[in-house]
């Protein structure tokens, strides 16, 4: 896929779908190796969750950091952006390269339940978007998902919430306050640090929030099932 039509994608769902999508571009290659930087930090295989993947941005950057013998997973609600994506590690040489150990699912989120927890989990989920009790669940279920030690890095366009209380009307600078408390509260817990992305439209900053402890594996996850997915193979989307 062009750089064209890849913004032209977007840009249509951004039209048709505000509320999911978020934004008006896809991430920066600035924007997207600052959000991959925690693969940067590790040795070896990881499990890698990529939540709102869009049309690919982020996910080619993750294709060029990940090592042999890792597993990268793709949750998207978005079904056109799903059936793209299928088609890109199908055609496109920088998907194709880690085809055989990607799996992208349609389906929300919350709804996801993995065999095995995540050593890297990577969102473009637009948190302003979402009602409070949608945030604190999602961000919530990305911490669970995380292995201990894990990572999770999500990014927010620089001041949003900031300038919306201020000219938006009380309704939605409510909502946006108690959004603000919500992801302070993850950051005073589990943030670690974060990285000022200004070459990007908008510009943004890359929150890293990292699960305390050093086990690989959380008992928890022995019970869960997979959920339906699409894989570089022949599977379809299943209805919503």
């Amino acid at each position: 896929m062009n750089p064209l039509s890849e913004h032209l994608q977007f840009y249509r769902q951004f039209r048709h779908r505000f509320e999911t999508t978020g934004a008006v571009a896809p991430s920066s290659r600035f924007l997207a190796r600052a959000m991959t930087s925690p693969l940067r930090r590790r040795e070896g295989p990881s499990r890698v969750l990529e939540v709102g993947p869009g049309t690919g941005a982020v996910t080619s950057e993750i294709a060029r950091r990940l090592s042999p013998g890792s597993r990268l997973d793709l949750v998207e609600i978005n079904e056109e952006f799903a059936r793209l994506l299928q088609g890109r590690f199908r055609e496109d040489r920088r998907f194709q390269s880690i085809a055989d150990c990607a799996r992208v699912h349609h389906c929300p989120l919350q709804e996801f339940r993995p065999a095995e927890p995540y050593d890297v989990i990577v969102s473009g989920l637009p948190f302003n978007n979402f009602p409070p009790a949608l945030v604190e669940e999602l961000i919530d279920h990305c911490l669970d998902l995380l292995a201990p030690g894990g990572e999770l890095a999500f990014f927010e366009y620089m001041f949003v919430r900031p300038v919306r209380r201020v000219i938006s009307s009380r309704d939605v600078r409510g909502r946006l306050g108690q959004i603000e408390e919500i992801l302070q509260r993850r950051f005073a817990k589990y943030r670690i640090k974060t990285d000022w992305v200004f070459a990007n439209v908008p510009p943004a900053w890359v929150q890293h929030l990292k699960k305390p402890g050093d086990d690989p594996r959380s008992p928890a996850f022995g019970d869960m099932q997979e959920t339906d997915a699409l894989s570089g193979g022949t599977e379809t989307l299943r209805e919503r």
